[in-house]
């Protein structure tokens, strides 16, 4: 089946809602594939505190953009499907997606964002076979009693984390690799907070409900401890869906590398905006230039009119 739209948006997260919500409000046609529900890792976030208007939790907010997208009108939403191809063309987008559909636009807005970075991409970090800890990621922790808990990696779901759980009785010991020292500002005044600055560490499974690690310092020295739980903490990293997009050498996709039809919004883009303000912010951009080049509108610096 092939559907022909003006606007293919590939990722239902707040960048690719916030592109179907300005695409219909210029009068575009969308679709929006997303192979879970919108917003689905929004979620998991329990508190919020870097967005406008006073959603304070994941669900809240995440309530309020399907709200906005299904008042659009002009976007149709295609749940449960994943893009497996993305091929640019001189005058459209197709968008292949594992249902065995194909859709057709004169733009793309991919929207992808970011999946957890496994334990094995990590060279300072072992975890023994049969120790398969979570990630932090929307982690459900007991509030009370909870005992030692270690994280492994200091990305920043580690401060939503401790925000969204102010009540929980417990020690926090979070170990780390050089490359995140500046990631620790954020929680070093908490005071559940141990740091452990790491240049190896290994976890594994002591058979008691518990955990063992073992570590070595930035000193060089040896050090072990245990703890109730572990969460893997280790950042993201880009998932674009295969085809035509252009990465960097870190795999995101900036919007200057992609071919004139096919625009990336979102965590995508780089490893520096990963917010989610900032990520709205780019889904409307995105929506709009692609109004703008239906449009045949330049930018001002091709000598149009600037956007």
């Amino acid at each position: 089946m092939t559907a022909i739209t003006d606007l293919v948006i590939v990722g239902g997260g707040p960048a690719g809602c916030a592109a179907a919500v300005m695409a219909a409000s210029v009068g575009m046609r969308s679709v929006l594939i997303e192979p879970d529900a919108l917003c689905a890792k929004l979620r998991h976030i329990a508190a919020i505190n870097n967005v406008v208007g006073g959603r304070a939790s994941g669900p809240e907010l995440t309530a309020a953009i399907a709200e906005d997208v299904a008042r659009a009108g002009l976007c149709e939403v295609d749940l449960g499907a994943r893009a497996t191809e993305v091929r640019a063309h001189d005058d459209h987008v197709a968008v292949t997606t594992d249902t065995g559909r194909t859709v057709s636009g004169s733009y793309a807005v991919v929207a992808t964002g970011v999946g957890p970075v496994s334990v094995s991409a990590a060279p300072w970090l072992t975890v023994a076979a049969g120790t398969d800890p979570p990630t932090l990621w929307g982690a459900k922790v007991p509030e009370a009693g909870a005992g030692f808990l270690l994280v492994v990696g200091a990305d920043r779901p580690l401060g939503t984390f401790l925000r969204a759980h102010p009540a929980l009785d417990a020690t926090v010991l979070v170990a780390y690799p050089p490359e995140d020292d500046y990631k620790v500002d954020e929680v070093r005044g908490d005071a559940r907070v141990t740091l452990l600055p790491v240049a190896h560490l290994s976890v594994s499974a002591d058979g008691d409900s518990g955990f063992t690690a073992e570590w070595v310092d930035r000193d060089g020295h040896p050090c072990s401890g245990t703890a109730d739980a572990v969460y893997v903490n280790l950042g993201s990293a880009p998932v674009p869906p295969p085809g035509d997009l252009v990465p960097d050498p870190s795999g995101y996709c900036p919007p200057d590398r992609q071919h004139p039809r096919i625009i990336t919004a979102g965590d995508l883009r780089s490893a520096r905006f990963q917010r989610i303000m900032a990520a709205t912010g780019s889904g409307s951009e995105a929506a709009l230039r692609a109004y703008y080049g239906l449009r045949g509108v330049q930018s001002a610096k091709h000598g149009g009119s600037p956007y």
